[in-house]
């Protein structure tokens, strides 16, 4: 484990803001106890507040839940903060209210990545999954619709006057490349499929909805396809997979700017090393490596993300 950074765990900042106050209440004076350093230090805690992380609302909102609070409990031990996870309702939630100040640290997709950075100046890209690197999406379809599996993206022609959905209308790996995949086939979602496409708003919601009959087909991110198909709850006697796209860069976790004026001066570089000091050296680093499907947190660059951009502003997501 690391050396915290160098601020009083939240624990004891709590403490001393709690004795100051109730010092207050008392009518305490300048010189009484409760009203000097200490009653400094634990004000300017309070004024600091908690480190806030949050994600994309990409999965079922239990399990997110319980990942965040995982890592927030991994980064309250590492950094010494408080740290506290604010759950958003949906993608363009996330990036107004990192834009706003409201969040420090998020766990964002390619694209919702690039509008946060554009939006928010300063903010800076700290670190990526191992799998975030080579990232998929999927392709699937409910067996009744009569498609079969192809080899190519040009095979992704036979999707043509389907019923089809995609996941949130911000996700990259639901969303954004799916559509350029499509494009690429010759389909324009906006007039090639049957009725309008629909938007699920998660990748979980994508397969239940492709699974039901609801819609014929679907795109959705590789890692939920993979994991739902692994534990058994997905029926393959109703829903196939059709095609796996060529790789791109995805996820990764977004710094707010004001990180060092909040909670002191390196303290986005200390973030950003605790985000690679996750390695699954113990048995609670090892669950949280294993809750974000990854093996290891590696470097990340705001250039990993151009192509996302370029195709973000093609296909009008990003302005």
């Amino acid at each position: 484990m690391r050396t915290p950074h160098r601020r009083l765990p939240w624990s004891v900042a709590g403490l001393g803001l709690a004795v100051a106050l109730m010092a207050s209440a008392c009518g305490s004076t300048p010189e009484s106890p409760g009203s000097g350093a200490s009653g400094a230090t634990a004000a300017a805690e309070q004024e600091a507040g908690p480190l806030r992380i949050s994600a994309i609302p990409d999965m079922d909102p239990s399990d997110l839940a319980e990942r965040e609070e995982a890592m927030s409990s991994y980064l309250a031990e590492e950094l010494g903060v408080e740290v506290e996870y604010v759950p958003v309702s949906d993608y363009a939630a996330s990036v107004s209210l990192f834009g706003t100040g409201d969040l420090d640290l998020v766990f964002y997709g390619g694209l919702t990545g690039v509008q946060a950075r554009l939006r928010t100046e300063g903010a800076e890209v700290l670190a990526q999954r191992d799998i975030d690197e080579r990232f998929r999406s999927v392709f699937i379809a409910h067996r009744d619709a009569g498609l079969a599996p192809v080899d190519d993206v040009a095979g992704l022609a036979e999707l043509a006057d389907t019923r089809f959905t995609f996941g949130s209308e911000s996700s990259t790996s639901g969303r954004l490349m799916p559509s350029y995949f499509l494009d690429q086939a010759g389909v324009d979602p906006a007039a090639d499929l049957e009725g309008e496409p629909g938007f699920s708003g998660s990748h979980d919601l994508t397969i239940d909805l492709v699974e039901s009959g609801s819609y014929e087909a679907g795109a959705l991110n590789e890692q939920v396809w993979r994991s739902r198909t692994e534990s058994g709850t997905v029926d393959t006697e109703a829903v196939q997979e059709i095609f796996t796209t060529p790789e791109y860069a995805d996820y990764h976790w977004i710094g707010s700017p004001a990180l060092d004026e909040r909670l002191g001066d390196g303290f986005t570089a200390d973030l950003r090393q605790a985000l690679l000091d996750l390695d699954g050296s113990d048995p609670e680093e090892e669950s949280l490596l294993e809750a974000y499907g990854a093996e290891s947190i590696i470097p990340a660059d705001a250039s990993d993300h151009e192509r996302i951009e370029e195709i973000g502003r093609t296909l009008g997501l990003i302005r």
